[in-house]
């Protein structure tokens, strides 16, 4: 089912204006397939090859949109921190800043910053005890293992395509609920196409072929086992303001064991939950959702479906992003010059 994101929302203060309606069309198709052609696109969407290509590149080359590829390197925590006064914008460029942080939030509550941070098997120990305490201004932490997916901030897609275009673009990528490395080996030729991906997603097979020393071919092939095999997700990454989403929100939830597959279910079925992860800890499930305005923020949370098997909220808003599905973005002291 799409839910069209609304042409005119309630914009935050601190937003940046969204997109107009085409440009929001061509970023949801590169969140389908980062590296579908601008001719592929054109078709899906049914507008202008050159119209696509222009309005496309203009949006890369702005910055506001970025396409890259998410290497798999771990099992992945949610780390919650509270910060001295003065300090959060500093732990969570830090956070944001480490090579294993997939997303770092600045947030209004008791919880200062929120980030969601990669480890190797059996690093748990030196990333708690050790390279979290580091982090700039950090007056407490709370780590808490991902147990499982119900979508992922590198999925998600917000429901301005409808189910045909889509489908033109290869369908979407499913639900994914596995954690940890995939049971493939990736070899030297493998890491070296993975690590310009993580650069830029919509780099040309040629070049991808000439950084791994193989042919266009086999770089080809490569790019496609690697992408089936969840060794990469390569898909465009952007502010939700920019999509007529300006109000972001995490949500803490808690509910009974026997509860959390059926609310986990029920959330993912709504476009704007960006993130649902189980999670270790006093609360079950994790949940990034945008909103057009506070109003519908207040709906989702008083009369969704899942709000039925739910013990207690907890709900922060989300002040600053510092980090998205693996991109830093500007801050939101750029975003208001």
């Amino acid at each position: 089912m799409t839910h069209p994101v609304p042409a005119t929302p309630t914009t935050a203060a601190n937003a940046p204006a969204p997109l107009d309606p085409l440009d929001r069309r061509i970023v949801a198709a590169l969140q389908i397939d980062g590296r579908a052609s601008w001719r592929r696109i054109a078709d899906a969407i049914g507008e202008p090859e050159r119209k696509v290509a222009r309005r496309g590149l203009r949006l890369l080359e702005s910055g506001d949109v970025a396409v890259r590829g998410l290497v798999v390197r771990g099992e992945t925590v949610i780390l919650r921190m509270t910060c001295r006064p003065g300090s959060v914008r500093d732990a969570a460029v830090a956070a944001a800043r480490r090579a294993d942080c997939i997303f770092s939030y600045a947030l209004a509550g008791p919880v200062d910053c929120v980030a969601e941070l990669q480890f190797p098997q059996g690093q748990l120990g030196p990333l708690m005890l050790d390279e979290v305490p580091a982090l700039p201004g950090l007056f407490s932490q709370s780590v808490s293992p991902v147990l499982r997916y119900f979508r992922t901030v590198h999925e998600w897609s917000p429901g301005i395509l409808d189910a045909g275009e889509i489908e033109a673009l290869g369908g979407p990528s499913g639900t994914v609920d596995e954690i940890g490395l995939p049971d493939v080996e990736v070899g030297p030729e493998e890491w070296a196409i993975l690590g310009a991906l993580a650069e830029d997603g919509r780099r040309t097979h040629e070049d991808l072929a000439a950084v791994a020393g193989v042919s266009v071919a086999t770089a080809r092939r490569r790019v496609e086992t690697l992408t089936r095999d969840g060794h990469v997700s390569i898909r465009a990454a952007v502010e939700p303001a920019l999509l007529g989403l300006p109000v972001e929100a995490l949500l803490w939830i808690r509910t009974r064991p026997d509860e959390v597959e059926k609310v986990g279910r029920l959330l993912v079925e709504s476009p704007l939950v960006r993130y649902a992860a189980v999670v270790m800890g006093e609360h079950q499930l994790l949940v990034d959702v945008t909103q057009p305005s506070k109003a519908a923020l207040y709906e989702f949370l008083t009369a969704s479906p899942w709000v039925r098997h739910v013990e207690a909220v907890q709900s922060h808003l989300v002040v600053d992003a510092f980090k998205r599905s693996g991109v830093e973005f500007p801050t939101s002291s750029r975003r208001r010059s």
